[in-house]
């Protein structure tokens, strides 16, 4: 195909030789556009390719660890920690590695791998990065990423800390070793990669997503940047030709963190084998009639009985728990966001049904005091009519409703109530136009007044309060009070003096507080 296309290129510019410096950059920018959209087309989504799911080289959440903390057909070691939704190789603190291997060999020839994760740190440079691995051996724990060096296979190494001083990091490059390259620290690995892109994939907004594909000797990388959440946005990293890599390798996740410290997250890994369908015609044409009918009519049966075996149970067991249904089973299984919106859904609907209960029951409440209201007003009016209207309401009085003495009595009670707030807002006008003499400085002489009256109010207040106390001691102690004689002042005269003596000290206040103002007004 490659070949193809530069004697397509040749031809195009033989055929159209540029005459001017402005015509060779925009033939050489058509050329380049071209070459990039063919060298980024999935040979995965051509007719021609078989692209089947491998469960036991993929993991992903909910659900993702067992019991025993193990993951299925999975291994992890060194600081990973596998939880129910992703996998954390290593945690953001420093100088830790982690890996997590298939224990499963794939054994197909061509296969593509999509990896969603996550790299976040608090600072600005991360370090060290993130390592994708199909080699020959399970990594162990080494230098290169959390993994051993000299490995033989193929390494994607999503790099972020810049080593070499060039500051082309974050970088994501290819590497093939066959077992006696050592690793190059120093320069990040420039001269022995195979390809790479310089892409930023820490602390993005939605998680990271990689697929690296290997088809016909070909290794082809897209990124994800993680901006969106449409899990097809992917953009052309590298792509390399003549790559040889053998079936029966073993695929693995390593990651490291040195002097700085990266959360680095696995939230799935996915494996599917591509198998070209001119390899394997039956792909294309399908199962025969026959076998498809036969398999169909034994599936039939097997669920017919799977139906009646589930009657029989209910009917043994009537007071166990139903059994799941396929829809109860989908939604344990169900992504946590989807979870999240489901509840949200729930907890609405209930609060709407709660809502329409109590504005039922309002309706209810507001129902009867109209129609005691009613009661009431035809009562009031005393009329013949309006009796007989409130008995045809009623109908049969219930136990506690209201009698005519008892309205009568009530409202006697707030016409009382309401000549008493009049009476009393009579006299402190009265007193207030006292105070205020009708003269400017009315208003000092009257807050005098008051603030005088308060302390009056407060010494009185102190002094029933000894009264009390003194009264109460004398309760409790009666053996111990002396005899007294006839000639003793009682408590009915003792307060009756000193109201005498707080009335003379408001009238006194009065008096003077009027020929002041009666002075200042000759002057």
């Amino acid at each position: 195909m490659s070949s193809e296309v530069n004697r397509a290129f040749a031809g195009v510019l033989t055929r159209h030789a540029p005459p001017t410096a402005a015509s060779a950059v925009t033939t050489l920018l058509l050329l380049v556009w071209i070459g990039a959209a063919v060298v980024a087309q999935d040979p995965t989504k051509t007719a021609g390719v078989h692209k089947r799911f491998e469960y036991k080289l993929s993991f992903r959440g909910p659900h993702l660890v067992q019991k025993d903390g193990t993951i299925p057909f999975w291994e992890h070691h060194g600081h990973a920690i596998a939880s129910d939704e992703s996998v954390r190789i290593t945690p953001s603190l420093k100088s830790k590695k982690g890996s997590i291997w298939s224990k499963v060999p794939n054994i197909h020839r061509y296969w593509v791998v999509e990896i969603v994760f996550r790299i976040t740190g608090r600072g600005r440079v991360g370090a060290d990065g993130l390592a994708f691995w199909y080699t020959e051996k399970k990594g162990e724990e080494g230098m290169v990423f959390g993994s051993n060096d000299m490995w033989k296979g193929l390494g994607v190494f999503f790099d972020s800390f810049d080593n070499d001083g060039h500051r082309n990091n974050p970088y994501i490059m290819a590497m093939v070793n066959n077992g006696t390259l050592a690793y190059d620290h120093e320069a990040d690995g420039s001269s022995q990669q195979i390809g790479g892109c310089q892409r930023d994939f820490r602390n993005r907004p939605f998680p990271v997503r990689v697929k690296i594909e290997y088809y016909q000797n070909s290794l082809t990388i897209f990124f994800h940047s993680g901006l969106t959440h449409d899990p097809d946005d992917y953009e052309l990293c590298m792509r390399a030709e003549g790559v040889d890599l053998k079936p029966d390798g073993f695929f693995g996740v390593s990651a490291a963190t040195g002097g700085l410290a990266d959360d680095h997250d696995v939230l799935s890994f996915s494996t599917h084998s591509l198998v070209p369908i001119a390899e394997k015609p039956y792909l294309k044409e399908g199962i025969p009639d026959d076998e498809r009918l036969k398999f169909e009519h034994e599936f039939d049966d097997y669920r017919g009985k799977l139906e009646k075996a589930k009657a029989d149970y209910r009917k043994e067991h009537p007071n166990e728990k139903e059994i799941i249904t396929d829809e109860d089973e989908d939604r344990l299984y169900e992504a946590q966001d989807v979870k999240e919106l489901r509840m949200i859904f729930d907890g609405q609907n209930e609060i709407h049904r709660l809502v329409k209960g109590l504005l039922f029951k309002l309706d209810e409440v507001v129902g009867r005091q109209e129609r005691e209201l009613s009661m009431l007003t035809l009562i009031n009016q005393g009329t013949a009519g309006g009796i007989q209207a409130s008995q045809g309401l009623s109908g049969n009085q219930p136990v506690g409703a209201f009698q005519r003495h008892e309205v009568d009595s009530v409202l006697s009670s707030q016409k009382d109530i309401s000549a008493n707030v009049r009476d009393l807002k009579a006299q402190l006008t009265d007193l207030q136009s006292r105070f205020s003499g009708g003269s400017p400085s009315g208003h000092g002489d009257s807050s005098e007044i008051v603030k005088r009256l308060k302390d009056v109010k407060t010494q009185f207040d102190g002094v029933q309060i000894d009264v009390k106390t003194l009264l109460s001691k004398s309760q409790a102690n009666p053996a111990n009070c002396p005899t007294v004689s006839n000639g003793c002042v009682t408590p009915f005269v003792l307060f009756t003096f000193l109201f005498g003596q707080f009335a003379c000290i408001i009238g006194y206040l009065m008096f003077r507080s009027s020929r002041d103002a009666a002075a200042k007004k000759l002057y």
